[in-house]
């Protein structure tokens, strides 16, 4: 390949290298900026060994200088700094906004909404909710999706809806407000560097979601469930001048390592009324709801637990 090529293709690759560098430092994580700053690397080194080719003469003479060695030396002992990570440099990585590739992933399709979650090598879950006919991509609903135990107490979110949409799913809100109350009240009763679960009046297990979904006696693990609460907002009809919204339900069991699992109705939120206290309860899905029905078509959760 000509010099000039070279060196026009090499010095545009490098910006394209620098730019995604920089922006995978201060942005979140994202699979197509790593992607094409890992891909465009390796065209940048294909491009780096035509130009030593096109100029081995003179490579070959500063190879010859002690000032090599001394380069070589400290591009050595550089790595080896920021690979070892000692503070100062996990002081400047603490300053990137970039932790990571998330956990989970949550995407709005045409045809309905896929969450996946996979918090270990050998745990995937994947909720597949099928559009129904009320199902409009453009404006999609409110979607709220958390686990509890076997005691109906909030364990974990696993996706939450905007702050400001968030009294538009009562019931998700209304059990995540009384866990972050109890952790609240549990942090204040010891000191800070003991809390490490909530404690509470419960018969039926753990507040810590890792002993559900990662437990460490794979052959006893503790049942929960899996909610999810949808609304769509300015739903009215002749009975509801915006119905409510609805939630469905599953029962995980980890004894079996692959499980296919189709979420059922529980119910429509609504408050019970108690003097100076906030209770939501769910109450029966009847014929007053119409297009509500109609959001989701199914719901499959599926966990797949076998070892990658």
């Amino acid at each position: 390949m000509k010099r000039p090529a070279v060196t026009l293709l090499a010095a545009l690759t490098f910006t394209v290298l620098a730019v995604t560098g920089v922006v995978a430092f201060v942005r979140p994580f994202s699979i197509k900026v790593v992607g094409l700053h890992a891909l465009t690397g390796f065209a940048f080194m294909a491009l780096v060994a035509a130009h030593a080719a096109n100029n081995i003469r003179p490579l070959k003479g500063h190879l010859r200088l002690k000032l090599a060695w001394a380069c070589l030396g400290l591009v050595t002992i550089t790595s080896v700094v920021i690979w070892l990570q000692p503070r100062p440099v996990k002081s400047l990585l603490r300053l990137s906004a970039n932790t990571g590739p998330a956990l989970d992933r949550f995407e709005v399709k045409d045809d309905g909404i896929v969450y996946h979650y996979s918090p270990a090598p050998n745990y995937r879950m994947i909720l597949t909710i099928r559009a129904g006919a009320n199902y409009v991509p453009e404006n999609p609903p409110h979607l709220a999706i958390w686990l509890e135990n076997q005691g109906a107490y909030h364990i974990k979110t696993l996706h939450a809806p905007a702050p400001e949409h968030a009294d538009r799913l009562p019931f998700w809100r209304f059990k995540r407000e009384g866990w972050e109350e109890a952790k609240a009240e549990a942090a204040a009763a010891k000191p800070a560097d003991e809390v490490d679960a909530i404690s509470g009046a419960t018969p039926n297990g753990s507040f810590d979601p890792a002993d559900y979904i990662l437990p460490a006696d794979p052959d006893n693990p503790m049942p929960y469930r899996l909610l999810i609460e949808i609304d769509q907002p300015g739903d009215a009809n002749a009975f509801f001048g915006d119905q409510p919204s609805l939630v469905y339900t599953v029962e995980i069991d980890n004894l079996v390592p692959t499980t296919f699992q189709v979420l059922e109705i529980s119910g429509y939120p609504k408050r019970d009324e108690q003097p100076g206290k906030e209770a939501w309860e769910l109450y029966y899905v009847d014929d007053q709801f119409t297009t509500a029905w109609e959001l989701i078509d199914s719901a499959l959760l599926t966990i797949d637990r076998r070892a990658p």
